[in-house]
């Protein structure tokens, strides 16, 4: 099965909103740049372009966006002082996004 393929599973488990914002996430990021490819890593979508740039997570109740380490440092995304990787959490139940740094 293809990387493209086991997107397509996961996110058609997926009968609620988590489904919905994934899959708008997904072509946002592969509208942003033809170039950049999907891959299945940590069972998990993973969008890479020379190096991982983000991994989309679906959660019991909210979806993780992770920002890889290239992104970070190549084009200055991340908000720490070091360019450490940022997580970024959407939940449902606090309707609040909650950013915090990789250690």
């Amino acid at each position: 099965m293809t990387a493209a393929e086991q997107i397509d599973q996961q996110i058609a488990k997926l009968k609620d909103w988590r489904g919905r914002r994934l899959t708008k996430l997904r072509e946002v990021i592969r509208g942003a740049d033809p170039t950049i490819a999907e891959d299945w890593k940590w069972n998990t979508a993973v969008f890479t372009k020379d190096g991982n740039l983000c991994a989309l997570g679906a959660f019991k109740d909210h979806i993780k966006i992770s920002l890889g380490a290239r992104l970070c440092r190549t084009r200055k995304v991340c908000s720490t002082p070091d360019s450490r990787p940022r997580s970024l959490a959407r939940s449902t139940s606090t309707k609040a996004i909650s950013s915090k740094s990789w250690h």
